[in-house]
């Protein structure tokens, strides 16, 4: 098993652990930024990543994953893969998260759901809404990593690969040193 200290070093070496000014996909600004996608573009990462999600999950055996566009795709296709069940995801419409392009889901399915980073995990929990709206039984949720160590709790089957705290403030309350610097919106809800 891969630890914490081993996984950040992974997301250094591809220059997916990214340092300075951004705004998250949650609207909160933070000195740091896991870029996922940089990390998850490596066959051998993103693998490894997924078998440690789908083998927490395996033993419920999931119908279908879903997970949130932009940034959950790559991994939650995956996860599917190792899984061996289908693979969905929702994605934004006029600012609202929906299931598209001829993707349903039907009443009673097993639905796991998967992302790449969580810091409040607003993302995931539009997610949960669409699929309680379609009867799917959500039997668990799988992230790579949560910004918000664990406070975040959005289902009793959370499993994340690296929980950990990272400094995040609201608007209102960003110290000096890191509001001089230029303001970057790496978040897939800016690219859409």
């Amino acid at each position: 098993m891969i630890n914490k200290n081993q996984i950040l070093e992974i997301f250094k070496s591809t220059d997916a652990l990214l340092e300075g000014h951004f705004v998250l996909t949650s609207g909160r600004h933070s000195s740091n930024y896991f870029q996922c996608a940089k990390v998850l573009q490596h066959p051998e990462y993103l693998t490894a990543f997924s078998v440690i999600i789908a083998d927490e999950f395996e033993s419920i055996q999931p119908d279908v994953v879903i997970s949130p566009a932009i940034g959950g795709i790559v991994l939650g296709t995956e996860v599917g893969t190792q899984l061996g069940c289908r693979t969905i995801f929702a994605e934004r419409k006029d600012g609202k998260m929906v299931i598209r392009r001829g993707f349903e889901i039907k009443a009673d399915e097993k639905v796991l759901v998967v992302e790449d980073v969580i810091t409040t995990g607003g993302s995931v929990k539009e997610v949960m809404d669409i699929v309680s709206e379609t009867g799917g039984n959500i039997i668990g949720i799988g992230v790579l990593v949560d910004r918000s160590n664990g406070k975040a709790n959005l289902h009793q089957n959370q499993y994340s690969i690296v929980k950990m705290d990272a400094v995040s403030y609201e608007e209102n309350e960003i110290p000096e040193d890191l509001a001089a610097i230029p303001i970057q919106k790496p978040g897939s809800r800016f690219s859409l």
